[in-house]
């Protein structure tokens, strides 16, 4: 099982959308995805609960059968139709994929 964490700390943007309304479309393009390719195990979005400034905005929180199935969701097109909004908005990303 290969379990894939990003985080992302979202802007607003300058054709006036708040930092809100970007954190929501961001989110709702990630749940989107969550049934896209055989192989996923788990698909949470979640936005963070309070404003803490050590806290990034948003979590995706996966697990897929292997790399093959992670592969295939990142290369999917409905996943990459969303990485050039998520590129206008985002400040920050981290991201972590380990194996158990």
């Amino acid at each position: 099982m290969l379990h894939h964490i990003v985080m992302w700390k979202i802007k607003a943007t300058p054709d006036g959308s708040s930092r809100e309304a970007n954190i929501a479309k961001a989110k709702a393009l990630l749940d989107a995805c969550a049934q896209l390719v055989p192989g996923i195990v788990r698909f949470e979005v979640a936005t963070a609960a309070g404003d803490l400034e050590c806290t990034y905005d948003l979590v995706l929180n996966s697990s897929f059968t292997g790399r093959d199935a992670l592969a295939a969701y990142q290369n999917h097109p409905s996943h990459t139709a969303l990485k050039p909004f998520m590129r206008l908005v985002v400040e920050q990303r981290q991201c972590m994929d380990y194996e158990v």
